[in-house]
């Protein structure tokens, strides 16, 4: 066999061998391509199976309302999720679609939101006939609480808190914005602040009696008006933690008994993006 001969042989095996690699790095980039579209069905396929479940044993529709803060792998930086109107459209078209005898399961997390899309929420599910149980696994916060004084019961897991609603201005909490009006001198307040201030005191009315409104008919209008005022008034910091305890001292109706297959289900809206290394990790194991 002469030397031309022995080349073209190399050459071509070698050529094969170039194709060969060539479709596995083709296979390998679709395969990579599908994997994440794969994988967020068959995390869609359990969520679905579960609420099911939880929808059979329960005896009534689940509509869950889950926001999750997310973190950009590549920036860091937050991007949070809050209660908007999108949410209150997709919510009410779920309670809208709801046989009015049936009950509701509200599955709710989230650190709160806008006022006008949590009120809109409110509202459907306290003039919805059959009844609604809010279920907060670890925490309402904020317009997540107003959602929850609607229900005909709350349900929160042992160590889940809720929080007061008193509006919030330009970042400032609008009772502390009502108490500097009436403490400070008006010829030493900007403008701006007073506006705020004005603005402040409307949002508060508003909103306290809005949430008598919603708790009337559960509550009475004597603690429905109680407990407005004290969610409302600036009693607390907006981020005060109001535990399953503190929330039956106040007057709430609120249960403990939380379901093991609803926490199981706000396991499967973890955050789609992580860093590397995780900031909560622990072995997974079955309590017997």
């Amino acid at each position: 066999m002469d030397i031309f001969t022995n080349t073209l042989i190399i050459e071509s095996y070698n050529s094969v061998n170039m194709e060969g690699y060539t479709g596995l790095f083709w296979i390998f980039i679709i395969i990579s391509a599908l994997q994440p579209v794969i994988t967020r069905q068959l995390l869609n396929n359990s969520r679905k199976n579960l609420i099911e479940k939880i929808e059979r044993d329960q005896k009534s529709k689940v509509i869950a309302l889950i926001h999750r803060q997310e973190s950009m792998a590549l920036l860091g930086f937050p991007l949070v999720k809050y209660i908007n109107l999108e949410d209150s459209e997709e919510v009410l078209r779920a309670i809208g679609t709801t046989n009015p005898e049936d009950s509701i399961d509200f599955v709710l997390h989230t650190p709160g939101g806008l006022v006008l899309a949590a009120m809109q929420i409110a509202r459907a599910i306290e003039q919805h006939p059959g009844r609604i149980r809010v279920i907060v696994p670890h925490y309402a916060m904020s317009g997540g609480t107003l959602i929850s004084l609607a229900a005909d019961e709350i349900i929160m897991s042992p160590h889940a808190v809720l929080g007061p609603v008193d509006p919030q201005l330009a970042n400032m909490p609008a009772p502390s914005l009502v108490k500097l009006k009436k403490e400070k001198s008006i010829d030493h307040i900007d403008d701006k602040t007073l506006v705020l201030a004005d603005m402040a005191e409307k949002s508060i009315d508003q909103l306290k009696s809005g949430i008598k409104e919603l708790m009337t008919h559960n509550y009475g209008e004597e603690k429905a008006e109680e407990i407005s005022k004290m969610l409302t008034e600036g009693r607390w910091t907006h981020d005060y933690a109001i535990t399953a305890n503190f929330a039956k001292e106040i007057g709430l109706k609120v249960s403990t008994d939380i379901s093991k297959d609803v926490l199981n289900l706000l396991q499967m809206y973890k955050q789609p993006t992580k860093l590397a290394v995780p900031t909560v990790d622990y072995l997974r194991k079955e309590s017997s």
